[in-house]
């Protein structure tokens, strides 16, 4: 069985999630964890996204979850059609531009089998 994935730098899963859920997800922190994590392991079955993750070891602001959705999109060459998410980031703004780009990829996936 596929483990859950849930993309947040701060969150602890039951900060989101029942407490009990937890032993069904993987964490990961950074961008870079979540693309290694997918190339590594696969598409996970489900995705918890969060948009904000915190600065790079730079200083500068870090990729955050609307970069990890394009790069499932656009540069993952996985098929997103079974894919399940939630957003769970606290930026309503972030929040729906990452389930508009999936929700509306995921419907052309599907018109176009």
């Amino acid at each position: 069985m596929m483990k859950k994935l849930f993309l947040d730098d701060v969150r602890t899963i039951e900060m989101v999630y029942d407490k009990a859920m937890e032993p069904e997800f993987d964490i990961v922190r950074t961008y870079a964890e979540f693309v290694d994590y997918i190339k590594t392991n696969g598409l996970p079955t489900y995705i918890s996204f969060d948009n904000d993750l915190g600065l790079a070891e730079d200083g500068t602001v870090a990729p955050d979850g609307l970069a990890a959705a394009k790069w499932l999109v656009y540069e993952s060459g996985l098929d997103l059609r079974s894919l399940k998410f939630k957003v769970h980031s606290a930026n309503p703004v972030a929040a729906e531009q990452i389930r508009g780009l999936l929700n509306n990829y995921i419907k052309h996936l599907n018109r176009t089998e």
